[in-house]
């Protein structure tokens, strides 16, 4: 069913491109593919997520090879001036957010929880992250050189554990750019795995 008001209108006769309307969230998701994590000791959910918006509008199209193909035309759009990506931890039971981390760009990596009271993720500016799963307090950070659009991992050996993420930027957000096209133009490309070994405090028993 269509409704009056919440699909961008066809274009005038004569006119390339209809008017635009206003959408959040748009159709990147508040959340998109990058996976959530659980943890068992906290009992909450940990999402990545984007606060952000886009302009839709009808267009005439034709076909190009790589070229989103959609019947429309688009435009990523800020919400807010402080931040895009929006880290929550979530209890199941009530759908509480027990607590939140904001991020000025978007989060397009997915998070790992660890039995030791950790929370791994990535940013798109490139940093790998530590949180107190409980309260969400930053305990560190690290800069990999380029944006993390990936899923951290984590493995025991030799009675260690380690904790692993690939560095390098990519996906739709920096091909489509829009109102953060300022934002992820600072963002240098790359490729690379960084691998951390866990002090024994904080490993998993």
């Amino acid at each position: 069913m269509i409704v009056d008001g919440q699909h961008p209108p066809k274009p005038k006769e004569g006119a390339d491109k209809g008017d635009s309307i206003f959408v959040s969230p748009p159709f990147l998701g508040g959340t998109n593919w990058m996976p959530m994590s659980y943890s068992p000791q906290t009992e909450l959910f940990y999402i990545p997520a984007n606060h952000w918006a886009m302009d839709y509008w009808t267009e005439k199209l034709t076909y190009k090879a790589g070229s989103a193909y959609l019947g429309q035309g688009f435009r990523i759009k800020k919400l807010h001036d402080d931040h895009v990506g929006t880290l929550r931890a979530i209890n199941p039971q009530t759908g509480k957010i027990e607590w939140e981390h904001k991020e000025q760009f978007p989060l397009w990596a997915g998070t790992l929880t660890t039995a030791g009271g950790l929370l791994i993720t990535g940013t798109s500016d490139g940093y790998v992250k530590a949180f107190d799963a409980k309260n969400g307090k930053e305990l560190w950070k690290f800069q990999t050189g380029s944006g993390i659009v990936s899923v951290p991992v984590t493995w025991e050996m030799d009675g260690e554990q380690y904790i692993a993420i690939q560095s390098g930027y990519g996906g739709a957000v920096p091909l489509w750019g829009g109102d953060l096209a300022d934002l992820t133009k600072q963002v240098s490309q790359g490729g690379s795995m960084w691998v951390f070994k866990l002090p024994k405090q904080l490993a998993s028993n």
